[in-house]
């Protein structure tokens, strides 16, 4: 294995906004190798990009995001110092640094080095290549927690995704025929087979008619279990109208409506969807629960991640690469919010 550099080359957000104006190219970021107890030195071989990382690079002020760091979260990477962890140099493994560990390390993914703890890392299966596997933990461990820990959801019953394109629905599509359980998803149109391909019993496109107005007049026979919003609405219509289709007993789980701007429009929705959530019932409420899932890192939860991808239960969803000199390029697909799945940054250019 070759001698690990002193500096290194990383995408850094210097600044809030834009990523095109936020980002810079470093080439002398230093290469983190004075490892703390239980941490590993990762060498990068892809990283994936994130809504959260976009939204935070444009809405949180550099006084509290602890700016410069290095960018985004997912990752996979070969150990080149396990520092006396359980694992061994030359591992291939997969995993991620959660933002509150990024602001308070400024450590990223999109770098050609990192040291992460060694709990936030798992092997990664051969049946996963570099490419696939960076783009799994973040969204696949919240799309995990909202349906085993929040919504305990159950074979036979019923889950209604909103966002099934997203790299959060298609991955709560997988995880939820993993449990047995029937799933309606939307999507657009375009995205239909994406969508029935990851596992969809039913489709719907979100583009013919508003997706309340159809849900009141089509409520499902046996109505829903569970209502997962992978896309983090800021209007709250579809909770406050879900008398009509969700369970007395169901409950209605968000990713979260991160407002793309601090817009007096999109404040307006961030404070219904606020009144929304806390009004009671009695009050003129809707009578129904509703969580945002936050995610939180949990070992066992990324084992029975790896577990389910080494058994073809979870299968990685990549929507486009990008070469390491092309980041921008790749946030602008993100942006678009019509990728399906994983827009993926190869960090070497010689994995697939």
């Amino acid at each position: 294995m070759p001698e690990t550099p002193d500096i290194q080359r990383a995408w850094t957000i210097v600044r809030r906004g834009r990523p095109a104006y936020a980002l810079k190219l470093k080439t002398d970021w230093p290469v983190p190798k004075k490892l703390e107890k239980g941490e590993v030195l990762v060498r990068i071989q892809a990283g994936a990009l994130n809504p959260v990382g976009w939204k935070i690079m444009r809405t949180m002020p550099n006084l509290f995001a602890n700016r410069p760091h290095v960018a985004e979260h997912d990752f996979s990477g070969v150990i080149v110092d396990a520092n006396g962890t359980s694992y061994s140099n030359g591992d291939n493994v997969f995993g991620w640094i959660p933002t509150d560990l990024q602001q308070k390390t400024r450590q990223g993914v999109l770098a050609e080095y990192a040291r992460v703890p060694a709990e936030f890392v798992a092997l990664r299966p051969d049946n996963v290549t570099p490419v696939q596997a960076a783009g799994i933990t973040l969204t696949a461990m919240t799309s995990y927690q909202a349906l085993h820990k929040i919504a305990k959801l159950e074979a036979d019953q019923t889950i209604f995704v909103n966002g099934g394109s997203t790299a959060a629905g298609a991955f709560a599509i997988q995880l939820a025929k993993a449990v047995g359980a029937k799933v309606v998803a939307t999507a657009s149109a375009r995205n239909e087979e994406f969508v029935r391909k990851q596992g969809a019993d039913e489709f719907i496109d979100y583009t013919k008619q508003p997706l309340v107005k159809y849900l009141s007049e089509n409520p499902p026979a046996t109505k829903y279990h569970v209502i997962y919003d992978a896309v983090g609405l800021i209007d709250p219509s579809l909770f406050t109208h879900s008398a009509k289709y969700l369970a007395p007993n169901g409950i209605f789980i968000s990713t979260g409506p991160l407002p793309k701007n601090f817009g007096p429009s999109e404040l307006w929705k961030v404070l219904r969807t606020v009144g929304a959530i806390v009004i009671p019932s009695w009050l003129g409420n809707v009578n129904r629960r509703y969580r945002m899932v936050l995610v939180k890192h949990d070992e066992e939860d990324l084992k029975a991640i790896q577990k389910l991808l080494a058994d073809g239960s979870l299968k990685p969803i990549v929507d486009s690469t990008f070469a390491f000199e092309d980041v921008i390029k790749a946030y602008d697909r993100i942006l678009t919010t019509r990728a399906t799945g994983k827009v993926v940054v190869k960090v070497d250019p010689t994995v697939d």
